[in-house]
């Protein structure tokens, strides 16, 4: 799964499955080895448990790179790697 970018122990990826249950634009945060997957339209947690300070800081992060991020699904979908985003400093 490409990283694309790590804050505060948190690991952001991203990869594009079509075997997948969920094909809405989404991101992977891993935080102390839990997994979770966040919608990136709205920043809501569909997926895995992290706890609720990593939680807002992943939605934070959603809200300022939105933009970036739906060009990185759309680059994954079409088969590409996303590029790397800014983290939260």
């Amino acid at each position: 799964m490409p990283e694309i970018s790590y804050f505060y122990g948190i690991k952001i990826s991203m990869f594009f499955d079509e075997s997948s249950r969920h094909h809405l634009p989404h991101i992977h945060a891993k935080y102390s080895g839990r997994v979770s997957s966040f919608t990136i339209e709205d920043g809501n947690l569909i997926r895995g448990k992290i706890p609720k300070p990593q939680k807002r800081l992943v939605q934070a992060w959603i809200e300022l790179h939105k933009k970036e991020l739906m060009d990185n699904w759309q680059i994954s979908v079409n088969g590409g790697n996303p590029f790397r985003i800014e983290p939260l400093r």
